[in-house]
């Protein structure tokens, strides 16, 4: 069993939605273009890492979700696959027609948070952050 399944899922999701919370104050995405979110869970799986995290969004900033909340979407990969995925090395498309990139659930919401990550105003990030 991997290490990382013994964890509490907790203490990631809080950071996750910590990160996210911090973009939406720098203006990397729009309220606008997060509506469509307002009270839906989103799931992230590490599949190489045995990681489960989840985040939803009040209209307002993003929630942890506590452990067996359901998930509205499920967006599954590996660590090296969300982290060429966050750093910009690689594309939503790239990594979902290789299968690197899995989405289960509810497909509109798959394809607004594909949407959303194109959307990023990267230049808005600190320097160096995600940049090709």
């Amino acid at each position: 069993m991997k290490l990382l399944q013994l964890l509490p899922e907790a203490p990631p999701a809080h950071a996750l939605a910590l990160a996210l919370n911090a973009g939406i104050c720098m203006g990397v995405v729009s309220a606008d273009a997060l509506a469509p979110l307002r009270g839906k869970t989103v799931q992230l799986e590490a599949s190489d890492a045995g990681l489960r995290v989840r985040v939803a969004y009040d209209g307002r900033r993003f929630r942890a979700r506590a452990n067996g909340a359901p998930a509205d979407l499920t967006i599954r990969s590996t660590v090296p696959g969300f982290l060429a995925l966050a750093l910009r090395r690689e594309d939503p498309d790239t990594l979902f027609f290789t299968r690197r990139l899995v989405m289960t659930g509810d497909t509109e919401l798959g394809l607004i948070v594909k949407n959303l990550l194109d959307a990023i105003d990267w230049p808005r990030l600190p320097a160096g952050f995600g940049r090709k």
